[in-house]
């Protein structure tokens, strides 16, 4: 099983609760800084850190956490792609992928796809959005 791990700058938690809503996932576990093992406690100030969480889209899993401060770096050279069958719903994604955030593949039909779209989120997640064609 290949499983994206994505970290984030102090907003997973944000972002997940996000993702819970236009993905349609469910959070299934989500542990803070001070909800770890008592030789691992957080720095004052961190305690409300993601340090783990984990989600279920459709059928997948999801897994996060904020990155231990002063160690984040910004997401380069790669995207967390999405599939979906319906063209309606695949735009409707993306938009709300891409809402606050930066397009970085306008959503539109292409010569391998339906529609595809490619996007940085709110939360600084980069996204690729892909309906395939039918058959396919």
């Amino acid at each position: 099983m290949l499983n994206p791990y994505l970290f984030y700058d102090g907003n997973c938690e944000a972002a997940f609760k996000y993702y819970e809503k236009v993905l349609g996932g469910k959070i299934e576990f989500l542990m803070r800084a001070d909800e770890g093992p008592a030789d691992m406690k957080p720095s004052p100030g961190n305690e409300k850190l993601i340090m783990h969480a984990r989600m279920s889209i459709k059928g997948q899993v999801l897994m996060a956490s904020d990155a231990q401060p002063g160690h984040f770096n910004k997401p380069q050279g790669f995207a967390t792609s999405l599939t979906i069958p319906d063209l309606a719903e695949a735009e409707k994604t993306f938009k709300a992928l891409a809402q606050g955030g930066a397009e970085t593949v306008p959503f539109g039909k292409t010569f391998f796809s339906k529609g595809f779209g490619m996007c940085v989120d709110q939360f600084g997640a980069p996204w690729m959005v892909n309906c395939p064609p039918e058959g396919t």
